[in-house]
């Protein structure tokens, strides 16, 4: 029995859904008070779906941080891979202060 290998088509680039949620992780770092970000990709086709959760710096504003970093990653993504991103759902895991309160003492 022989194999015959079918050749990709030339000039297609497929991108992995780890290198996508990876590259989307990245660029939602780039929105100011994002301190940490785990994305999930699913890619299909030309298109990609991401879902991201999100640690936020306190007192971030959450709604327009998360509508900031959906913006994003729908402009950045496709920038850097070339995929339309057609869903982007964010979830905020934590809200982290800068620093660690001082204790005062009476």
């Amino acid at each position: 029995m022989t194999t015959t290998l079918v050749p990709a088509q030339p000039g297609i680039t497929t991108v992995a859904d780890r290198a996508v949620g990876r590259i989307a992780g990245c660029a939602a770092l780039e929105v100011p008070d994002v301190l940490r970000c785990e994305v999930t990709a699913r890619v299909t086709g030309g298109v990609t779906t991401l879902d991201a959760r999100l640690d936020l710096r306190y007192p971030a504003p959450v709604a327009s941080t998360a509508a900031r970093v959906r913006a994003h990653l729908v402009a950045r993504v496709a920038e850097l891979t070339g995929l339309r991103v057609s869903v982007v759902d964010v979830s905020v895991g934590m809200l982290r202060a800068d620093a660690v309160p001082v204790r005062r003492v009476r």
